[in-house]
């Protein structure tokens, strides 16, 4: 068989991830902080584009396309409840679900943006009060007396308290005080810069401290002592039995019976309470009072400072119930950027272009202008698609809790809105929506399924975990359940469950086992 070259011309179709394409899809993946992010980072290099301060605030010589909240207003969705559906329309029948959450109500991901006129209420030669700024600001903070402002003797006490102490500068205090001597101050600052989250100094090798120091290992473990006796009591301490030792010595507590209880941390935490009388030396009310001294102790005595406040989760969704009953769903529009396209801008320096080189980039930056609004419009519609279709499923956990949960896979959603299952997962990533029942991120309502016994149907996981906690805290001391019997109840309310993911749904709930709680519960009489 002869070889040999040849040109063939053949078509084909192929699906082509243009950039436009790839910056759709990775907004919808974006959480609401890191939306706000690319936004501000797209407006910096596209000179077309502009916030809208909203309402009221105007919003720069835009007259252009806008993206009111995320890409234009996709409203909200009135989600009925399944015996009271939706209001009647105005051609007198009523409007189900499906017909609230299509492209007609919501809006296409392909309607433009509506246009909207703002007015610039802002100028160059005007400050934010009102002023043009020709009065003598020096002078009038003279005429009132020299107070910075403030009239009738009246101070803000808010605005002039300080911040939170650190635990360094806590400790760095009484380091000058105790320790006069500049060398030993210095091997307490090394000791400091140790710390953990927790006011422990774990790892901590004398010797190597001291040959870093330049000084002798005595002088290491004479400054350590003289640390931990700083406040807050069990600072410096290299181990839990040593930071409970040191509070018990201040506390004029640690006898020998203590100290071998601290040894012997282990039986305390299995609840071994003949172990520990046997070890101790004393009897059961003893060990009872001990016990209940270690619990008033800090095991972790530095979490009291460099406290950093817990970020609260700013919802993406809004949900409410309807008086009329259902519910009503709202994207949030602070977590929305509200983006504008600066039509007259364009308009004045497409027509002052000279070459061919400025005419495309214009050109570019121009569309790219409005590909950004259409993306974020379609992201928006899409999350709220996504969470409709969600909350319609998950109608029951709503209205009676977690036990209603059902199982909910990705598909269940994808195949209900018309979308992939790739689509939405990304629309669940990183949003939370705001619910009568609490916070929550919308991956929290997909749990797998625990088939039902007797073919009975499947049940929620999530749901599952639910009533064995319940289960445990409702338990009496002399009848705790154990694994098999807590399978034994599941399985006559119609879950079949093995003992193996009873045990496993327990230990990630950090449940103790039956003989651990029921020791617990037997110390506690």
């Amino acid at each position: 068989m002869a070889l040999s070259q040849r040109l063939d011309l053949r078509q084909s179709q192929s699906l082509v991830m243009t950039p436009q394409l790839q910056q759709a899809i990775k907004l919808l993946q974006l959480s609401n902080i890191e939306l706000s992010d690319f936004v501000d980072r797209e407006i910096e290099q596209n000179p077309l584009l502009e916030r809208d301060g909203g309402p009221g605030e105007g919003g720069g010589e835009s007259g252009g396309d806008g993206a009111g909240d995320g890409g234009g207003e996709p409203g909200a969705v009135d989600l009925a409840a399944p015996e009271e559906r939706q209001p009647p329309m105005t051609d007198g029948r009523t409007r189900d679900t499906v017909e609230m959450t299509s492209s007609e109500t919501m809006g296409s991901a392909s309607d433009a943006p509506l246009d909207t006129d703002f007015e610039n209420v802002y100028s160059d030669d005007r400050f934010s009060d009102g002023t043009d700024g020709s009065s003598d600001v020096y002078g009038s903070w003279q005429e009132r007396g020299g107070r910075g402002g403030f009239e009738d003797d009246e101070s803000n006490l808010e605005a002039t308290l300080t911040g939170q102490k650190s635990l360094r500068d806590h400790l760095t205090e009484q380091l000058k005080i105790d320790l006069p001597d500049l060398g030993d101050q210095l091997i307490g600052l090394a000791l400091i810069d140790m710390l953990d989250e927790a006011g422990w100094i774990t790892g901590l090798e004398v010797e190597s401290l001291a040959g870093q120091l330049g000084c002798a290992p005595e002088r290491v473990e004479r400054v350590l002592a003289a640390c931990q006796r700083f406040d807050p009591p069990g600072i410096f301490a290299r181990s839990l039995k040593e930071c409970l030792a040191i509070q018990l010595r201040e506390k004029n507590r640690f006898d020998p019976a203590m100290e071998a209880l601290l040894d012997h941390l282990e039986l305390l935490a299995a609840r071994n309470l003949p172990a520990l009388m046997k070890v101790c030396g004393v009897d059961a009310e003893d060990v009872a009072d001990m016990v209940a001294e270690i619990r008033k102790l800090n095991p972790k005595p530095a979490l009291s400072f460099d406290h950093t406040p817990a970020q609260l989760v700013t919802p993406d969704i809004l949900m409410r119930a309807n008086p009329g009953g259902g519910w009503l769903i709202d994207l949030n529009p602070d977590t929305l950027p509200r983006v504008l396209v600066n039509h007259r801008y364009f308009a004045r320096i497409s027509g002052t272009a000279r070459n061919k080189a400025d005419k495309e980039y214009i050109t570019e930056r121009f569309q790219s202008a409005n590909w950004l609004v259409k993306s974020l419009h379609q992201r928006a519609t899409t999350i709220l698609k996504v969470a409709s279709e969600i909350i319609r499923q998950q109608d029951a956990f709503f209205i009676h809790g977690v036990s209603h949960l059902k199982p909910l896979i990705l598909r269940d959603i994808a195949e209900a809105i018309g979308m992939h299952e790739s689509t939405v997962s990304r629309v669940t990533t990183n949003k939370f929506m705001a619910t009568p029942r609490g916070v929550f991120e919308l991956k929290y309502f997909f749990t797998s399924a625990i088939q039902g016994a007797d073919g009975q149907a499947a049940h929620s996981a999530e749901a599952v975990r639910y009533r064995i906690k319940a289960m445990i805290d409702a338990e009496k001391p002399d009848d705790v359940l154990s694994d098999d019997k807590i399978v034994e109840i599941l399985r006559g309310e119609g879950i079949d469950i093995a003992r193996r993911t009873v045990a496993k749904y327990r230990e990630a709930m950090r449940i103790p086992s039956s003989v651990q709680r029921r020791r617990a519960k037997m110390s506690r009489m």
